[in-house]
């Protein structure tokens, strides 16, 4: 019987015969009486049995069993509207915006969609069709974007965090009034400790990092609501500091601004999975109001430094986390294999077993920079409390206090790419540059009331 847009069998032969295709708005009538009317989708080559696939009015797709008592017919068409022109999102008129922000997108889930080939969510949107599917966001400022990078997120690698240091000094360069860069969450936390390293020395305006736990063409996207927050705060936020902007709860109230180093994502799918460690928020951001509410009143002031960037990661830095095993093994493999860091999350304090010591020293002996910080997430580290920590001091290990995993091996990677010896890594680790350590830490929450 051939194959009909993607479909095949039984499915193509009544797509054929009611001559309806992708994009047309169907009725399906099933022999068994259940109606469906929607948009026909195109077909997941992966997908199995004799379906077609329908968007139906609230936005989310459902597969149709199609036998031959089932009649499909054509009941209009989705009005298409021009490229670059989509329909307005807010009423009211939009007011011309004084601030020009550039966007720099470097993929992720909020610049992805469905690919209707697989089923899966692929980095198909361009960072230009997001900003202009947003028209939000020219309420704040003047947008203009370019593209890095179209990957997941755990597609990332630290020789990719330098291309986008480079391309966000050079919007700053410009005269851009702040930057966005659009990003995979599972790795936002890693990049936005990369980039508040490389500007810890001087930043004149805000770099907001953002990104989005749904797909930009689901129905329960916060994929728009992230980028205009972000916008937002890099239009107008009093700050300039490397944050990452997304969901403060799980509706669309408010946003909160992180600190790039204590920025941490906390749970795989909600929208508010991003939480500060050791410290509160930088930001409360209300896009629908227009407002941004300093939580942090210590902060570094928009336009007061000049732009210095201190660009540059190391490749071989390896993130590893203890375990009730040989440990060992895998300080010495790691050794073994080249890697000039290795960050390790210790247990409770920042503990390994203490069969692992003399794994420690010799990683120190072969020149390798071994740091530590508590697995435990909330907390510090301290290795002067039982024996085990005291001979992991003697054996050379750094212990980061109560910096996050993730800025832990950020700041190493960008260590050792300027350090000429151990001792000039020690230095710069135990060195607080972007405000990443604390010499107190806080038992407190933020929580969705609002308040610290």
């Amino acid at each position: 019987m051939g194959e009909y847009h993607g479909y095949t069998g039984i499915v193509a032969e009544v797509l054929r015969k009611a001559g309806v295709k992708p994009g047309d708005l169907v009725r399906i009538r099933r022999g068994d009486g259940a109606e469906f009317e929607g948009v026909l989708m195109p077909r997941y080559s992966l997908s199995p049995g004799p379906y077609v696939v329908v968007k139906l009015r609230n936005g989310y797709n459902v597969g149709v069993r199609v036998d031959p008592s089932t009649s499909i017919e054509r009941v209009g068409e989705v009005p298409r509207g021009k490229p670059g022109e989509p329909m307005p999102l807010v009423e009211g008129p939009l007011k011309p915006p004084r601030e020009r922000v550039m966007i720099v997108g470097a993929g992720g889930t909020v610049a992805s969609r469905i690919d209707y080939e697989t089923g899966a969510v692929k980095p198909y949107l361009s960072v230009d069709e997001l900003s202009l599917s947003v028209p939000e966001l020219w309420r704040y400022a003047d947008i203009d974007a370019m593209q890095v990078f179209q990957i997941l997120s755990e597609d990332m690698k630290p020789s990719m965090w330098s291309r986008i240091v480079d391309e966000v000094a050079r919007a700053i360069e410009r005269g851009y009034d702040g930057v966005v860069v659009t990003h995979g969450t599972d790795t936002m936390a890693y990049t936005a400790a990369a980039l508040a390293f490389a500007f810890h020395k001087g930043l004149p305006v805000p770099v907001a990092l953002t990104g989005a736990q749904r797909s930009s063409d689901r129905p329960s996207s916060d994929a728009a609501f992230n980028l205009t927050a972000a916008v937002l705060t890099a239009a107008r936020a009093p700050f300039a500091e490397v944050v990452v902007v997304m969901h403060g709860e799980t509706g669309d109230s408010y946003a909160l601004a992180h600190r790039g180093v204590r920025v941490k994502k906390m749970h795989s799918s909600r929208r508010d999975a991003f939480q500060s460690v050791n410290a509160p928020p930088l930001a409360k951001v209300l896009p629908y109001e227009g407002k941004i509410e300093m939580i942090d009143q210590r902060y570094r002031e928009r336009g007061r430094e000049e732009l210095v960037v201190e660009n540059g990661f190391h490749e071989r830095v390896a993130l590893i986390k203890h375990f009730p095993g040989d440990i060992a093994s895998v300080i010495d493999a790691l050794v073994d294999k080249g890697f000039k860091g290795i960050v390790i999350e210790g247990t409770g304090f920042g503990h390994v077993s203490s069969d692992a010591i003399k794994s420690l020293e010799r990683a120190r002996e072969e020149g390798v920079a071994v740091a530590i910080v508590t697995q435990t997430i909330f907390g510090r580290v301290n290795l002067n409390v039982y024996s085990t920590g005291r001979m992991m001091l003697a054996a050379g290990v750094i212990p980061l206090e109560d910096m996050t995993a993730e800025a832990a091996y950020a700041k190493l990677s960008w260590a050792l790419a300027r350090a000429e010896s151990l001792e000039e890594v020690r230095r710069i680790m135990l060195t607080n540059l972007a405000g990443e350590m604390s010499g107190r830490h806080h038992l407190r929450l933020y929580t969705h009331t609002g308040r610290w």
